[in-house]
C-alpha cells in the first residue's frame, strides 16, 4: 500500500542515497533508466538533481516533455535495475520487453515504476548551461508517494519490513548494496 508523502518530507525519500529509476514520457514514447547520481536539492519547494547523460533516450524525453519521475527500487528489483542500466531505450522499449510495469497513479504526470518503495513526480527546472555542461537536471517535486511498509510518518523504517524491500545502492560494475540497519544519532 502506498500513501502520499507531504512535500516538505519528500527529500527524505532520496536522502539516504539510493539508486533510482528515472522515467519520462512524451506522447506515447516513454523510457526508464537506472541512475546512481540523484539527490535531494531543496526543501521548499522540494527539488531534486539527477545526472542524465547526453546519449540517453530518457534525457531526450525529459527535454521534450519537461517532466520526469524518480522511482526508488528495492532489493527485490536488483536484477531489473541492472538490466535497465545496461540496455538502451534507443534500441528497445524497456516497458514492453523488459517487463517493467507502470504504476497506476492518476496524479502522476510521468510514468512510475511498479514494485518500487517510493516515487517522486517532477517538473523539470530548465538549466540549459548545467544540463549541457554537466548533464545535471533539476526537477521540482510536484507529488511524492511511498510504500507504507517501509516509509511512514516522514521516516524510513526498513527494520520492520522484509529485507526484499530495502533500497539498493549502486557501487560499481553491476554490484549493489542494500541499505543497512538503523543507527540512532538523535534528532528528528
Amino acid at each position: 500500500m502506498r500513501h502520499a508523502v507531504d512535500l516538505n518530507k519528500a527529500y527524505r525519500l532520496l536522502n539516504h542515497g539510493p539508486t533510482v529509476l528515472v522515467s519520462a514520457a512524451d506522447g506515447n514514447r516513454r523510457n526508464v533508466m537506472a541512475a546512481a547520481w540523484a539527490m535531494p536539492l531543496d526543501f521548499d519547494p522540494p527539488k531534486v538533481a539527477v545526472v542524465l547523460d547526453k546519449s540517453t533516450w530518457t534525457r531526450t524525453l525529459v527535454e521534450a516533455s519537461g517532466r520526469f519521475a524518480l522511482s526508488v527500487p528495492c532489493v527485490a528489483q536488483a536484477r531489473l535495475v541492472h538490466w535497465l542500466g545496461t540496455h538502451s531505450g534507443h534500441e528497445t522499449d524497456k516497458f514492453a520487453s523488459g517487463g517493467v510495469q507502470a504504476l497506476a497513479e492518476p496524479a502522476a504526470r510521468s510514468p512510475l515504476v511498479a514494485g518500487c518503495v517510493a516515487w517522486l513526480d517532477c517538473e523539470r527546472v530548465a538549466q540549459p548551461e548545467q544540463e549541457g555542461r554537466f548533464d545535471l537536471f533539476l526537477g521540482q517535486v510536484s507529488a511524492a508517494w511511498a510504500d507504507t511498509r517501509v516509509f511512514s510518518a516522514g521516516r524510513w523504517h526498513f527494520d520492520e519490513a522484509p529485507d526484499s524491500l530495502r533500497t539498493v545502492h549502486h557501487v560499481a560494475g553491476g554490484h549493489f548494496l542494500a541499505i543497512g540497519d538503523a543507527v540512532e544519532g538523535g534528532g528528528d
